[in-house]
């Protein structure tokens, strides 16, 4: 499970923009996880009260929104869900596409009290 290295990364991350901004607390950080990354987000929310203890993040609630895995059709030029699909365009059954989105992992927001 290579989410407990991340998700320690992500701390200090978190920690180092604290620092520099003078915040005191975290209440929210919200990570973007796209569907076909290699991080699972169900690992990232059970190893995150470990990595975050003893922490500026201690108390803070973690969210995560998850960023589909979206394709454009080299053939037809739709967009579609390439999970969901299973790498092939539903409008028109062709195999070549260029990913959009799904890869990502990044930190889009941290509010802070």
């Amino acid at each position: 499970m290579h989410e407990l290295g991340v998700i320690l990364s992500v701390v200090e991350t978190v920690e180092k923009f604290a620092r520099e901004n003078h915040l005191t607390r975290i209440g929210t950080l919200v990570l973007e996880i796209g569907e076909l990354s290699s991080i699972i987000p169900k690992y990232v929310e059970s190893c995150y009260p470990a990595a975050v203890d003893g922490t500026l993040l201690e108390n803070t609630e973690l969210k995560i929104e998850i960023i589909p895995g979206n394709g454009l059709c080299a053939e037809c030029g739709k967009v579609f869900n390439l999970k969901e699909n299973r790498l092939v365009c539903p409008h028109c059954g062709c195999r070549r596409y260029e990913m959009l989105s799904g890869r990502e992992f990044m930190i889009k927001e941290i509010t802070a009290y």
